[in-house]
């Protein structure tokens, strides 16, 4: 009886949820894009998906879900390219960036988890499986999925203790995991955690994201002017930054010395204006990407990256990483400079990723919590290549000791077809 009061209550908290957001649109233009994008959800599905079709449905709430389902998306319509597969995303930041991406044959939002919503959803779409990235646990989509006795894996799951699923007394959120023919989990708590709660369908893979990031040395894209650039020079790249770590790193890239010492910085933010407030923040000969020609590249001590789609190549050009985050709500991605073997240097925000907890025991990254240690890391780095290289090397090995998830998740998918 709890059980089914408790789903009343969170339908009925859906059904004003879905009242609010166009209001909350009007003022708000990412919520605009999060609202107006679903408006054409089904007119897409149907347009695309015959009932005759077979399907798999793949769901990422944003980018960085999209990065660890990647490798499993692109390998199973390489290796199945009969079936249609449709990408769903949450996020605005997800679909804006991956709607056009080439082995999804459809990307759409989803459309919010109310009871009528779903089973429109199934049954235009009637996935032979669903694949829920990491998290993302609509009860509704769950039930439906369950009832249909649908297929429903999680690919590179992570739990912690202090989630609902493992509270004595929140037996309906535990209930949703049963909708789950099989968890992929990053690490040996999450299966642990899953194990005591009376799931055995729990499979230890890792995490998909080093399978996509060791692709990169294969794929990264050729940058003929940094190449130039960084000829002869020490390189420190500067990937997704923020206001707060820009703040660190312009304070040292000003009272730098040392002319062979160069900078890559590519901020999270790209806008012409708050390009331009960077630039007019550093005191070296800056350079923007997109005006770079061969000559403002050799004369350049700093570079600023004005576009989108380059930084997993550029960090290949770098002897030390630096990746911001941070100092807001949590770290962009580490693995894409460590795939090349460099050092990393974060902020003090990255606790909730096992990548950077498991870097940092390990020595390949290290936490700056202010001015003073980024001064004296980067002093202690440049000064010395043998720390450096051997930092470096961590970070590779540890990449490459953890590729393998995707081949796992896609066996067990050939296997269930």
């Amino acid at each position: 009886m709890l059980f089914c009061d408790v789903h009343f209550l969170y339908n009925i908290l859906i059904f004003f949820i879905d009242l609010l957001l166009p209001i909350t649109a009007i003022f708000n233009p990412k919520m605009k894009l999060f609202v107006n994008g679903r408006k054409s959800t089904f007119q897409t599905i149907t347009s695309k998906i015959n009932p005759s079709d077979q399907v798999i449905w793949i769901h990422c709430a944003s980018l960085g879900e999209f990065e660890q389902g990647r490798p499993i998306i692109k390998n199973f319509k390489l290796q199945f390219p009969n079936y249609k597969i449709v990408l769903t995303f949450f996020s605005p930041s997800g679909y804006e960036i991956r709607k056009n991406y080439e082995y999804a044959d459809v990307v759409v939002y989803l459309p919010l988890d109310t009871p009528q919503n779903v089973h429109k959803f199934i049954n235009v779409v009637h996935p032979e499986i669903a694949i829920f990235v990491k998290y993302e646990f609509w009860p509704n989509y769950l039930k439906q999925l369950h009832k249909l006795n649908i297929k429903t894996i999680l690919i590179s799951g992570i739990f912690r203790e202090n989630q609902a699923f493992f509270k004595p007394n929140f037996t309906w959120f535990r209930n949703q995991l049963r909708a789950f023919s099989h968890f992929f989990v990053q690490d040996v708590t999450s299966v642990s955690l899953l194990n005591k709660i009376g799931f055995q369908n729990v499979s230890l893979s890792g995490d998909t994201r080093f399978d996509r990031v060791f692709q990169l040395i294969n794929s990264k894209k050729e940058l003929p002017y940094l190449k130039t650039f960084a000829l002869h020079s020490q390189v420190l790249v500067a990937g997704s930054t923020w206001p707060p770590d820009e703040a660190l790193l312009t304070s040292y890239i000003n009272q730098s010395s040392n002319s062979s010492e160069k900078f890559i910085i590519a901020p999270h933010n790209i806008k012409p204006v708050e390009i331009e407030k960077l630039k007019s923040s550093l005191q070296k000969k800056v350079v923007l990407y997109s005006q770079m020609d061969d000559q403002s590249a050799q004369n350049a001590q700093v570079i600023i990256i004005d576009s989108i789609g380059l930084l997993s190549s550029v960090y290949e050009l770098g002897q030390i990483a630096y990746v911001g985050g941070g100092f807001g709500t949590g770290i962009h991605n580490i693995l894409e400079p460590a795939t090349y073997g460099i050092p990393v240097l974060i902020g003090p925000k990255y606790q909730k990723f096992k990548e950077a907890v498991d870097l940092v025991k390990l020595g390949g990254c290290i936490e700056i919590k202010n001015e003073s240690e980024l001064f004296q890391t980067l002093h202690s780095l440049t000064q010395n290549q043998t720390l450096t290289s051997s930092k470096g090397q961590i970070c590779k090995h540890y990449v490459l000791d953890n590729i393998g998830a995707s081949k796992k998740i896609l066996d067990y998918i050939q296997d269930v077809l």
